[in-house]
């Protein structure tokens, strides 16, 4: 009998994608025999990047890491947990500030699907600060994000932010 597959989901608005993300994705690819880096279409939160966008960005910058996949979902993250047979939930911890809010959402999900154990990954210290949040207000204001974020997310937030 073949042995189960060991699938994690590592869910993110990825409004953009930033060093941190990537850092904590090559982090927990190697725990996992597939990490799934998942595009959350949450419309409330007024993306600067449609979900095409985000998932493009993610494609250039992680989506040849051996063992990595890159999906959207919507609705609720357990379902998406169990569409995909996933063992584990992955969420990247900045701050203690962070920590309350993913705890109770860990408790939710564990309590909506059993099966689901989430996984804390803290971002190694030279990406402890960045947002997504605080990349676009750099951003915004044609700040130096070059050490922050992918080349490819640094030329697409440029962009954005001369149209307007």
């Amino acid at each position: 009998m073949a042995a189960k597959k060991r699938i994690a989901l590592y869910p993110g608005s990825f409004d953009p994608i930033t060093n941190g993300h990537l850092d904590v994705v090559r982090r927990a690819v190697r725990l996992f025999d597939e990490l799934l880096v998942a595009v959350g279409q949450n419309n409330e939160k007024n993306p600067v990047f449609t979900v095409a966008e985000r998932l493009a960005q993610l494609e250039k910058t992680c989506g040849d890491i051996p063992g990595v996949r890159i999906i959207s979902f919507s609705g609720l993250l357990y379902e998406a947990v169990k569409k995909h047979r996933a063992v584990a939930v992955i969420r990247g911890l900045r701050a203690v500030s962070d920590f309350e809010w993913e705890f109770q959402m860990a408790l939710m999900n564990r309590e909506l699907e059993p099966a689901c154990e989430t996984i804390f990954l803290m971002p190694s210290p030279e990406y402890s600060f960045v947002s997504s949040t605080m990349i676009k207000d750099i951003a915004k204001f044609h700040g130096d994000i070059s050490h922050f974020v992918p080349p490819i997310v640094a030329t697409d937030l440029h962009r954005k932010f001369t149209k307007k």
